[in-house]
């Protein structure tokens, strides 16, 4: 049984500060800042370049992506860490593309991650007038996949309303019709249980700086499935992800399996943070988890229900249709936001009118959901979101 109590005390969380944005940058493990420091300090400061070889920097990528691989199912030798999620959604859809040459349609959902559909967008006006994005609403997205589809791109949780897709069920239709499957689990890893060895997924991104606490800007992940690693080809075929990088050939030759997934240096800071990070999973049982963040989800739901019923529920209302967020309309969703920053509790807001709340149990307890739960239903009650200072758009919502 996951001792939550335990994995609190190893998150450094801001005084007085009600933390409900986790599926958004999650915040600060204790073990990082010594490992940085000591990785700056030790490491770069005294070992200079000799540092890849001395302290393994070079390795990084795969040995913190078998971390990763863990908490999504995957084994060992499948995952690399490294570049942004944007570049590992680019290298998945490129290499899924191929391998299905005589298709050029990628089905996504309506509901992905903005960035996702501008990635696969501008691989298709790369490969040519042929190519297209094709996007449904959610809910239409399996009744879609037909003979013509070549790649299958799917967000797993849907960053506004935390709607959950069933992976297994789309991997086996996708695959009955001859496609392949790209998944985004941006909000899935370290969110929910996800085994993509069981459900057959072919290709996976991620980044690590939400639940899985890297960092701003931490490095994302990519899994391909073993049985195609050593058959895709990189688009962004990078010199690290060469078959001897070191070797200066002016002819590209794909590495091995995962590590062809390479492309540019490693970001090595951010990588040992996110490997400390990883060391609160050790004490973590995925199952428990689940149960844990529905039953902190449930709480909230229920609260907000009975006292602000103005706040309409955007997320599925059942549990195993959700993944670790709560979202709801408003039309002054931003303003409501701000002022329940200025109180102390800390969500965000997603255009155009979603006020959006993640539930993490590895620092968050049943009293703080209440808590924030009676925080929103005052403001709310009061309209105190009702103030010019509250009504600002800042660069970033």
């Amino acid at each position: 049984m996951t001792d939550f109590t335990a994995t609190r005390a190893m998150f450094d969380l801001p005084e007085g500060v009600i933390y409900l944005d986790g599926n958004s940058l999650g915040p600060l493990p204790r073990a990082v800042s010594a490992r940085v420091a000591r990785t700056i300090t030790d490491e770069w400061g005294q070992m200079v370049i000799t540092g890849w070889n001395r302290a393994g920097w070079m390795d990084l990528p795969t040995r913190v992506g078998d971390r990763v691989g863990r908490l999504i199912g995957a084994p060992a030798g499948s995952v690399i860490m490294g570049d942004t999620l944007s570049i590992k959604v680019y290298q998945a859809l490129a290499s899924a593309l191929e391998l299905r040459a005589g298709r050029s349609v990628i089905l996504s959902d309506t509901g992905n991650f903005p960035s996702d559909l501008y990635m696969a967008d501008g691989l298709c006006r790369t490969l040519g007038p042929d190519y297209q994005l094709k996007t449904m609403a959610p809910e239409a997205v399996e009744d879609a996949i037909d003979d013509t589809i070549a790649v299958l791109m799917i967000t797993e949780v849907d960053y506004r309303t935390g709607r959950k897709h069933d992976m297994a069920r789309l991997i086996a239709k996708a695959h009955a019709h001859g496609a392949l499957v790209v998944w985004d689990l941006a909000h899935s890893a370290g969110a929910i249980p996800v085994d993509v060895t069981a459900a057959d997924a072919d290709f996976a991104v991620g980044c690590s700086y939400k639940y899985l606490n890297s960092g701003p800007g931490g490095p994302a992940f990519i899994y391909v499935a073993p049985r195609l690693a050593d058959k895709v080809r990189p688009a962004l075929s990078g010199w690290l992800g060469h078959e001897a990088p070191f070797a200066f050939d002016l002819d590209y030759r794909p590495g091995a399996g995962i590590e062809r997934m390479r492309v540019g240096t490693p970001p090595i800071l951010q990588l040992v943070a996110l490997d400390a990070a990883l060391d609160v999973w050790d004490r973590v049982d995925m199952n428990d988890l689940r149960a844990r963040s529905l039953e902190l989800q449930q709480i909230f739901i229920d609260s907000v229900a009975q006292r602000c019923p103005e706040l309409v529920l955007a997320s599925p209302t059942e549990g195993a249709a959700r993944g670790s967020q709560v979202s709801f309309h408003h039309a002054e969703g931003y303003a409501i936001i701000q002022a329940l920053i200025a109180e102390g509790v800390i969500g965000d807001f997603r255009a155009p009118d979603i006020l959006r709340f993640g539930f993490t149990p590895l620092y968050l307890t049943p009293e703080d959901v209440a808590r924030a739960a009676d925080i929103l239903c005052a403001i709310m009650h009061n309209r105190t979101w009702d103030r010019p200072e509250f009504k600002t758009r800042a660069k970033v919502t």
